[in-house]
């Protein structure tokens, strides 16, 4: 949908409630009322004090579902594994696979989880699943996890977009509304091309009062919900652009080191992209890596995958550290499943979502260790089985939130932020 506002912006959504750079808007603004959280533990931590602290996640997504043979569970020695070797890190005892050199240096600050286990094997399904908590049905879409952090963690006076996702679109806020919508960097090593306004702050502002008192008469009407939206948009794109906090999207003001030390890839360019927005105040960033749908020659394509995303993890663990971010930021790394046991006939994985796993570092977590366990050849699960919902429990425990907190949806029952499941108690 095009909304002309004036000639200044443009502003577009997609059928995913995302929204892209170019028509690029916001999604800002949070500020959900303290609220206790209710862990078996007795924190008693509420998200106005998680606000103060600044909590925010990066989400590290591998678009496709990647390798745990090949990533963060190898298995040396079976037949399953194929060539690829297990090297030691900076965790004592704990191996990863060979390629993931730079990672396996900040092993010590990751913990693993190897006991993942769903049951969606479709590349849709299950990427709505491991953004959501829930599984695809027909009656509602439930909000995308960074919407929910968004409007949980995000305070209200702030004027960037407290929920970013770069190098493609995330799920949608749903029912949360658009305010609370991902804000789509299609490219991270080039500047936004549209964060500049042509006219000066004070004729933007008249612009923005004109365009009201037009729309006040449909205000009046049915469709008022629709026209508070559409100006809450407008009003969020104009704080955007005044910003003084838009430099955190432009690359160009770090130096030339700090930049080579992610690498300049894409990913590498979103990763840091992704520590300028939290250090400036964003909330929840998606940093999105694509390829890993492997089903034919997986290891000619994983020694393309894998260098740029080694190189860009393990540099915004670091710098994440040596900033002082990471005791407030949640980093997740993960894909929507993992890759079959059994390599096939075109020398590939096909999709597993019975056993897979992911890598956690952040606010309470206690690096350098792993969590579960899968059989010797990878088939099964047979330590401390981890389904996606105590996942997201795990992740709302990192953040200070009450996963059983309850919004208000559009199918006329109150829907949890995760229904069912518990944290992963062991990880802190």
């Amino acid at each position: 949908m095009d909304m002309p506002y004036q000639t200044c912006v443009r502003v577009r959504m997609n059928d995913r409630g995302a929204v892209s750079r170019r028509g690029f808007l916001r999604c800002v603004v949070g500020g959900a009322t303290g609220l206790a959280t209710s862990w078996s533990t007795g924190l008693g931590l509420h998200a106005a004090e998680m606000r103060r602290q600044g909590r925010a996640c990066i989400l590290l997504w591998m678009a496709g579902g990647p390798s745990q043979f090949e990533t963060f569970d190898p298995k040396p020695g079976t037949p399953g594994q194929g060539p690829t070797r297990a090297i030691a890190t900076s965790a004592p005892g704990v191996h990863i696979a060979e390629h993931w050199v730079r990672t396996a240096g900040v092993m010590k600050d990751f913990a693993l989880l190897r006991s993942l286990t769903g049951k969606e094997g479709n590349h849709g399904r299950a990427t709505y699943l491991l953004h959501t908590s829930y599984p695809p049905t027909g009656g509602v879409v439930h909000p995308g996890f960074g919407a929910q952090v968004a409007q949980e963690l995000g305070a209200a006076d702030f004027d960037l977009p407290h929920f970013v996702s770069i190098s493609g679109p995330s799920l949608g806020p749903s029912f949360l509304g658009v305010r609370y919508a991902p804000f789509v960097i299609t490219d991270p090593t080039q500047p936004p091309d549209n964060l500049l306004t042509p006219v000066p702050g004070a004729r933007l502002e008249r612009r923005l009062g004109l365009l009201k008192e037009l729309e006040a008469p449909l205000a009046r009407t049915a469709a008022r919900s629709l026209v508070q939206d559409h100006q809450s948009l407008y009003d969020q794109t104009a704080r955007l652009v005044l910003s003084p906090r838009a430099g955190a999207f432009h690359l160009d003001e770090e130096p030339d080191r700090v930049r080579e030390s992610y690498g300049r890839s894409a990913f590498g360019q979103g990763c840091l992209m992704a520590r300028r927005l939290v250090e400036a105040g964003v909330t929840f960033v998606e940093v999105q890596a694509s390829g890993w749908d492997t089903h034919e020659r997986e290891l000619a394509s994983l020694k393309k995958l894998i260098p740029p995303v080694d190189w860009a993890t393990a540099a915004l663990l670091a710098d994440l550290k040596d900033r002082g971010l990471l005791e407030r930021t949640l980093v997740i790394w993960m894909g929507e499943f993992g890759r079959a046991p059994r390599i096939n006939l075109t020398a590939g994985r096909d999709h597993y979502p019975q056993a897979f796993c992911a890598a956690l570092a952040g606010p309470g977590i206690r690096g350098g260790q792993v969590i579960g366990a899968t059989d010797r050849l990878g088939v099964e699960v047979v330590e401390r089985p981890i389904t996606v919902p105590d996942l997201f429990c795990t992740f709302c425990h990192a953040l200070g939130l009450d996963p059983r907190r309850e919004k208000d949806s559009n199918v006329g029952r109150p829907l949890k932020i995760v229904e069912h499941g518990s944290a992963v108690e062991e990880l802190f």
